[in-house]
């Protein structure tokens, strides 16, 4: 009896030998008398980048200089979208500071401003009423705001973004102390641009939006709350505009693209590639099951397990079972999922896996987001059976904690027996 080990996606010669020392030393110790083999393929039908790289836009870096304004506004909407409420939260905190005042905030809505009358509402208590009183739903056609609304795609959750933030205790301090009219309309620019963030994000990818419609539709509420839509606060844009270019991930991913996409190769490029290519990687396998005629145990990870399945499948549809494979055994597998979706080479969704398909032992965890369940979409089909590992690593550890788990082992030592392997 053989085991042969198959190897998954982004796997190079020093990681795989890492992984079959594992692999070996636990299945020799089962099975002292059987050959324990591998099939390194991620040399010979990896992916890389034949170019050099050079479709990758960043992988060369630009000149440096003075950040790009177009990326400073980018990241400073990305912020947004992930805190609708940050800029009015900058207002409500640190606020305007007057003559010989602190600008620090002891978080009493109600002392806004030291200097202000007693009975007096302050100037931002009136931009917030002018908010409270927007129309929850502006007509399509007659209206420009209610145009842009329904032509992007945000109309459906404008009534929720008004009422989060109207709502809202960062509003409700910023008002208090926006004391004088500038400060008013400052705070009317971050209350327009956070009913504009909260609609956007509500929204998610189902907005039709370009960054000249959310600019308008920001615009359009800023003059309705007594503002100016035209730039962002100054107060806002001094605490939040640097903060904005460090926290978000655009800047970070436009300087480290080229670097991450290399990085990123072997995983994501070998899936692609055989997709596009995957028979030079099934006759690499066929080649070496059938080299030894012994009965042979076949141990796919991952995107191996694929090319297992669609191999054993493809070969058994043609009559022609590959001869030796007496056991297939994938791990952390992603073939039923491309079964169902109609992604897996050898089989239609809904097709039965042919005659000559040998038993099928398919390994998870339900933490490896990488691994799933073959039972379910073979339903009735008794060659075919599911075993669960339990690593209690998170992902994306998990997807290769199963080497290390006498869990797997003993299930396989089980399938072994029920094979008549031996």
């Amino acid at each position: 009896m053989r085991f042969l080990f198959v190897h998954g996606t982004g796997v190079r010669r020093e990681r795989h030998d890492r992984l079959f020392a594992q692999v070996r030393e636990r299945l020799t110790a089962r099975f002292p008398g059987a050959a324990v083999d591998s099939c390194y393929w991620g040399d010979r039908f990896g992916a890389t980048l034949g170019a050099g790289g050079r479709s990758v836009p960043g992988l060369r870096p630009g000149p440096q200089g003075a950040p790009d304004p177009v990326d400073a506004e980018t990241a400073e909407w990305a912020l947004l979208l992930a805190d609708p409420l940050c800029e009015l939260r900058v207002l409500a905190e640190a606020g305007w500071a007057g003559p010989g005042e602190d600008t620090g905030y002891d978080g009493d809505a109600g002392h806004g401003d030291a200097f202000a009358m007693p009975g007096v509402r302050a100037a931002g208590a009136g931009v917030l009423a002018l908010l409270e009183g927007l129309p929850p739903a502006p007509p399509p056609t007659g209206d420009e705001l209610g145009a842009l609304l329904h032509g992007t795609g945000l109309a459906a959750g404008f009534a929720a973004a008004l009422d989060a933030v109207a709502g809202s205790a960062e509003a409700a301090r910023a008002a208090a102390r926006a004391g004088d009219e500038p400060q008013a309309r400052e705070l009317a620019t971050a209350l327009a641009r956070a009913v504009t963030a909260a609609a956007l994000a509500a929204a998610s990818d189902e907005a039709d939006c370009t960054g000249a419609e959310r600019d308008r539709l920001a615009e359009l509420l800023t003059t309705r709350l007594g503002g100016d839509g035209r730039v962002p606060g100054a107060r806002v844009a001094a605490v939040l505009g640097r903060l904005a270019l460090r926290l978000t991930t655009q800047p970070l991913l436009d300087a480290r693209r080229g670097s991450l996409t290399v990085g990123a190769t072997p995983a994501l490029g070998d899936i692609l590639r055989y997709q596009s290519r995957g028979h030079e990687l099934r006759e690499f396998l066929h080649a070496r099951i059938t080299a030894d005629p012994g009965p042979t145990v076949l141990i796919g990870h991952s995107l191996g397990g694929i090319a297992l399945v669609d191999l054993l499948t493809l070969a058994a549809a043609r009559g022609e079972a590959v001869p030796g494979a007496g056991l297939l055994v994938t791990v952390g597998s992603q073939a039923p999922f491309l079964y169902e979706l109609g992604a897996l080479t050898a089989l239609e969704p809904g097709a039965k896996l042919p005659y000559g398909f040998p038993r099928w032992l398919n390994v998870y965890d339900r933490h490896d987001v990488l691994s799933y369940l073959a039972e379910p979409v073979f339903p009735g089909d008794a060659r075919v059976s599911d075993h669960e590992v339990r690593s209690r690593q998170p992902f994306p550890a998990c997807h290769s904690a199963y080497w290390k788990q006498d869990s797997l082992y003993e299930r396989i030592e089980q399938a072994v027996t029920e094979a008549e392997i031996g």
